[in-house]
Formats: C-alpha cells, structure tokens, sequence
C-alpha cells in the first residue's frame, strides 16, 4: 500500500483547504476560514458522511481533483483522452503525495492499466491566500494518447454556495458582470476565439445570497491563459457543487507520445470570508508580487500620450512634433507611435507584415521624431501588432503559406488581416528580426504596445492541424524572447482593447489597454469589472476626446480627468484642439495624478456597493493614513437629494482631514455640504458609519476626495 497521509492542509493568512486522500484520487472537502487546532481533520471527514442515495450508486464518486468516467463520476470529467483503445476511461490511483511546506503540495497518481500519470500542483500562497493549482498528464506508453480535455484542478464548493458573478462583454465594452442563481445543471462558458476574448473573460466568482463588497463568503476564479477556455460551475443533482476551468483543446491539437506531457493552464484561486473587495485584494496583491516586474512596478508609472485618436494613419514628422510638444505641455513622460509608421500603412488594409520604417512619411527614419520627443523629456514608445498580415504587404505576397488556415474553407474577412502561424519557426525568426531590428536602430524606444486585433476562426497550422495551444504557447515564447534582448523595454497588451488580459500574458508584459473606449462613462463600468481580479496599475486608463469617437456621447474633461487618474493615466486625443480651459484643465489633473500616484498604484481597492445611479470607489494606503474616493454620478437621482457617502477602509481610529481635491471648481446652484467640510476633520468611524450627505450635482459629474489621517 502507498505511504502517503490520509488528509493534507495547506494554510494561508485567512484559510484552510483540507484534501482528503483516503479515496482513489485526492479530493477537497474543506476550503474555507482558517480552523483552529482544537478541529480535527477526522472530525471534518465525520461530518461529510454521505450515505448511499435511493436509486444511487452505493459509493458516491468523490469530486476529486480530476475527477474521471473510470471512477463513475456523472459531472464533467477532469479528464478526456483517447488511444483508439480503452484510455477514454482512464481512472487514476494516487500513490505520493508530496508536501514541502503548509502552503504546497504535489499529488501523483497513475493509471497502470492504461500507462497514463497524473499530477496535481498546488500552492496556496499565505499572504494573498491565492491557490495557484495545475495539473500535469503524462504518457506512460508507447501508444499515442490525444488529450482531448484536461481541466486544472477541479475544486469542489459548500453546498451554501448559491450564487454565479458572470464576466461577459463586447468589444469596447469589456469586463461586465452579470449575477445569476446557481440552477441544477451547469453554468458553462466556452471561448474558442484564439485569445482572451472581450466577450469570455476567464473568471468567475461564487458566492451566497447575502455577500456583497464587505460581506459573505466568497470564491473567486481566474484562469492564467491566453488562448481558448472552458469555465463550468455545476450543481449535481445530489446537491453538490464544484468549479472546474481548462484550455478548451481543439481537435487533435495535443498529442502525447511516450513520457511526453500537458500541463493545463494555472488556475488562480482565492476565498474570503468578507466579502468581494478583500477577495479583489487578495488577487491584485498576488499579481504585484508575483506577477509584475518589479523594475517598472516599484518606479511612478509614466503619463502616456498615444497618438492613435489623435491623429488615426495621418503621420507626418512636423504635426507628430507638435504632437509631442503639446503633450509634454500637458504633463505626458511618454510619448507612444501607434499604428501608421511602417511600409504602406496609410489605412489598415494594407502594410502588417511589413515592419520597416516608411520611408515615403518619414525620409530620415524615426531618429528625428524620437529625437524630438526626448528632447521633451519624454520616453518614446511604438505600437506592433506582430502576430499578423494583412493580404496586401509584400510579406504576404513572399509567404502566402505563413498563415493559419484550414483546407477547403475560404478565410473570413476581418479587419483585412490574416493571423500569422507562430508555430513555425520560421515565422517566429522573421518576427524576432523584424522587431529586433527596429529596436536596435532606435535604442530610444523604451516601450512597445503589442496589439492583437483578430480572432483565430480558422486555426490550422501547415500540417492541418488545430493550433491555438501551440500558437498561444509560441506568442509567449516571442514577448520573452525580446524581453531578454531588450530587458529594459517595457510591453503592454493590447487586443482591440481588452481582449488579451489575463494572468498568462501578465507573466511576459507590463500594462494593459483595458478597453478601445475612452468613454469616461463606459470606462467606469469596465474598470470596475476589471477590479475584481486585476490592479490598477497594470490598468492603461485615457483621457480621450470630447466626443467619443466610439460612443460620440460629449463628456467633459473634468469628468474624463477623473476616470483616467484610477488606473496607469494617459492621453489619447488631439491636444491641438484643446481649449483654454481644457488644457488647463489637464495640466492640473495630470499633476493631480503625479502627486498621488504613488497610493493609487500601491493602495488597497476599495469598491463601494453600486447603487445604480453612480459608481463609486476608493483607495487607501496600506497603514490607512491617506486615502482616495471617487463619486462617480451616471444619472440623476430619482429623488430630491442623493444618498450619504459611506467611506469605507479607514482606520475608525484615526482622525481625518477631509478635502475636495478634484474638479478644482464645481459648479454649484445653492451652497451645499461642500461648502461647510471642505478641509475640516472627521474620525475614520464617522466617515464610514454615518457618512457624507453627497451634493445635488449634475449627472457625468466626478467628484474626488483625499483623507490624510492628523
């Protein structure tokens, strides 16, 4: 028999996850709250007995961390292979369990019928008290085994747990939630768009009835990749409950010959007991420190200017220096090129591919813009979108071959583009020189927004194959290839916006575009949504335009101001067209931002209860001496007077200075309460538990307030 313990812990700050492994596969029947040492793994086996069912199995198959058709179990299997024979049934029994540490642990469990190896990494990390778990397969024999699904770690949910947070969206308008009751049967969302997605984000919260911000148990769930995804909660009709997310595999697409392996995707994991914005915490505390590269973390993240509304393909050398000059003005510290610089990009049919200066805009290369803008003080930075063709472009005409797509099926049209295979290597040396190139001319370029603007709809490689494992795999591969020739140049993610943000691609760049809207009032929702998971200083936030050219909705540019300064702060509009008041007016927000980046980067986020008239937020600094609140206004209020606002993260202790920091002048048609607080203290407990009676404003107005402790 296997010497190997009955039960393992893993411990963190707030929570304990018991795994039991009497059955044949290592299964959880605790996560939740921290126990005490006075509880006994056996009392908790004791009371999750469960005994034979009318009309049942007399052994209930467990939900164990894969659980499999070999073991009976009527959910969605963990684990789907196929060898033409009997591995379809494959049934695993465990025998190491190897435990380093009260926060990491590694089951191995083998099928010696069918000569398959399964492997379960789990690390619960104690202070974020986020599970990073994955599961391992490897082939044993020499027949070939095709993966047909293998989920990261399946983790089973009390019972209790009654509640879906849904994360759905479009283009433009990433990251909404939507919550639903948890129903008999199985909530599952499936991504097959190559990417993220702006519609699939992959994650999920659970929670009960009575949990919102700052109450109730919840779980939330994120998986770490970037290509295609499967996430399922399901309630069994024997009334148990289990969260199960993977790579959603196409056909053919992983293929094990002997002792090679598939490992799925890390699933992030956390649960708290207090509600939704300290599991928020959890997760964008786990992400700074183990995610983000601390070089350009630790140091104030740079103002942007992107040049994209602004001027869209029209590129010349002398309106791209006044670009520059009127960004510096404004306060910008870098200074980014978007699509338009390279051969025969005046419009986006033509040009991708082609990664070479045009010649024809700018007749001495970029050194003269480049010049031009550090001579402002300014970083420069330059947009790629590296991953794909466009019919028109000489690259294409020389390789036609070099794309992915399948036999007999005419290629879609979308956005006049054809989506490169990375998984040729000679596609990926082509890539690697073509940027490389760039970069070594103009050591100056300290920034690259690397775009993705397509989806993979037909993904078959040269051999026909389904390639979007491999193709994820290898864009991977490319981002931390020039990071290790060019350490010093930080990378953002961008895919139409918000289609490529996920712990996987964290691993290799450094910000975000969290959506192609700079709608100050659909900003609002999407950054809240983008909260539940992610911080704010990955978050690329714009002050775009007047007019939206998105949503052509007028915002002004206080409120515009307002949104932007809560995540990694730019501009991305046409400064020569600013007013007066308007530049002025960013001067002073951006130099608002400057002196209070510093907390907005590092603080603990706040969210406060949506009340449907307003989206409202704030952060506070680790020691809670400072604080930042947002009080967003998106329509009128029904009633004469708006509600209180309730300040939340403060220290009840301390005393607080209270001050309107922004807009720096508010209209206003009768005196209001700002009138009278405005600089005058309050204790942390008044703030939060009676509140501030909000002023009669008018909607699309913000209003930003800082406490600074006495």
């Amino acid at each position: 028999m296997a010497n190997y313990p009955e039960f393992v812990q893993l411990n963190a700050r707030n929570c304990t996850i018991i795994i039991r492994c009497k059955s044949a596969t290592p299964e959880i029947i605790y996560y939740g709250q921290a126990l005490s040492n006075t509880t006994s793994l056996h009392m908790l086996a004791h009371l999750s007995t469960r005994q034979e069912a009318k009309c049942a199995v007399v052994h209930e198959p467990p939900i164990s961390l894969s659980p499999c058709l070999g073991d009976g179990f009527t959910g969605h299997p963990g684990i789907t292979i196929d060898d033409g024979d009997i591995a379809w049934s494959v049934s695993p029994k465990l025998i190491e369990v190897e435990q380093s540490s009260q926060q990491s642990v590694v089951f191995t469990s083998i099928d010696a019928h069918r000569h398959i190896q399964i492997r379960h990494q789990l690390e619960l990390d104690y202070e974020s008290q986020v599970l990073a778990c994955s599961s391992i397969i490897t082939n044993l024999n020499s027949r070939l085994v095709t993966v047909v699904d293998l989920a990261a770690p399946t983790i089973a949910l009390p019972d209790h747990i009654n509640r879906i947070m849904a994360f759905e969206g479009r283009w433009s308008h990433e990251f909404q939630t939507r919550t639903l009751d948890l129903f008999l049967g199985a909530y599952v969302r499936e991504n097959r768009k190559g990417k993220t997605s702006h519609d699939n984000f992959p994650g999920v919260i659970v929670h009960d009835e009575h949990t919102h911000e700052y109450h109730g148990e919840c779980y939330g769930f994120h998986l770490g990749w970037s290509g295609n995804h499967r996430t399922r909660v399901e309630l069994l009709p024997e009334q148990r409950t289990y969260v199960q997310m993977g790579e959603l595999l196409g056909s053919g697409e992983v293929k094990l010959s002997l002792n090679e392996r598939y490992a799925s995707p890390t699933l992030y994991v956390s649960y708290s007991s207090s509600g939704l914005t300290p599991l928020s915490q959890q997760f964008h505390q786990f992400v700074r420190q183990h995610l983000l590269d601390s070089r350009f973390h630790s140091k104030p993240r740079p103002v942007h200017y992107n040049t994209w509304e602004g001027i869209y393909f029209n590129h010349d050398v002398d309106a791209l220096k006044t670009l520059a000059d009127k960004a510096a003005l404004a306060g910008a510290e870098r200074f980014v090129l978007d699509d338009g610089w390279f051969n025969g990009r005046r419009h986006d049919k033509a040009g991708l591919g082609d990664w070479q200066v045009d010649n024809s805009v700018y007749p001495d290369g970029l050194g003269p813009l480049i010049q031009h803008v550090v001579s402002k003080g300014m970083q420069f930075g330059i947009w790629f979108e590296p991953e794909m063709v466009n019919p028109d472009s000489e690259l294409y005409r020389a390789h036609p071959d070099w794309v992915l797509s399948t036999q007999g099926n005419e290629q879609l049209n979308f956005r006049h583009q054809l989506v490169l295979d990375l998984t040729r290597k000679e596609v990926q040396e082509y890539l690697y020189e073509q940027i490389a190139t760039v970069l070594n001319t103009y050591p100056d370029i300290s920034y690259i927004k690397w775009d993705m603007n397509r989806d993979i709809n037909h993904s078959g490689d040269k051999f026909g194959v389904s390639a979007v494992h491999k193709q994820t795999q290898q864009v991977y591969a490319l981002i931390a290839r020039i990071k290790r020739a060019h350490p010093n140049v930080e990378i953002e993610s961008c895919s139409s916006g918000g289609a490529r943000i996920d712990f996987g691609i964290l691993q290799h760049t450094d910000r975000v575009w969290t959506s192609d809207s700079n709608d100050a009032l659909d900003r609002l929702s999407i950054q809240r949504g983008y909260s539940f998971f992610l911080p704010s200083n990955l978050m690329g936030s714009h002050v775009g335009p007047r007019d939206c050219h998105i949503t052509g909705r007028h915002i002004k540019i206080e409120t515009r101001i307002a949104v932007a300064m809560f995540g990694h702060m730019g501009m991305e509009m046409d400064p020569r067209e600013l007013s007066g008041h308007e530049m002025k007016t960013l001067q002073q927000g951006i130099a608002l931002y400057k002196e209070k980046r510093h907390l907005i980067h590092s603080g603990d986020y706040f969210r406060i209860n949506n009340d449907d008239i307003s989206i409202s937020f704030g952060i506070v600094s680790q020691d809670k001496a400072e604080g930042l609140f947002s009080y967003n206004s998106i329509t009128e209020t029904k009633r004469t007077q708006p509600k209180k606002y309730r300040f939340v993260g403060l220290d009840a202790r301390k005393t607080y200075r209270l001050k309107l920091i922004w807009p720096t002048q508010l209209y206003e048609y009768s005196p209001s309460i700002l009138s009278f607080i405005n600089g005058e203290c309050f204790t942390g407990e008044a703030l939060m538990q009676m509140g501030m009676q909000l002023p009669i404003i008018f909607p699309q107005t913000s209003l930003v307030f800082s406490v600074n402790s006495e």
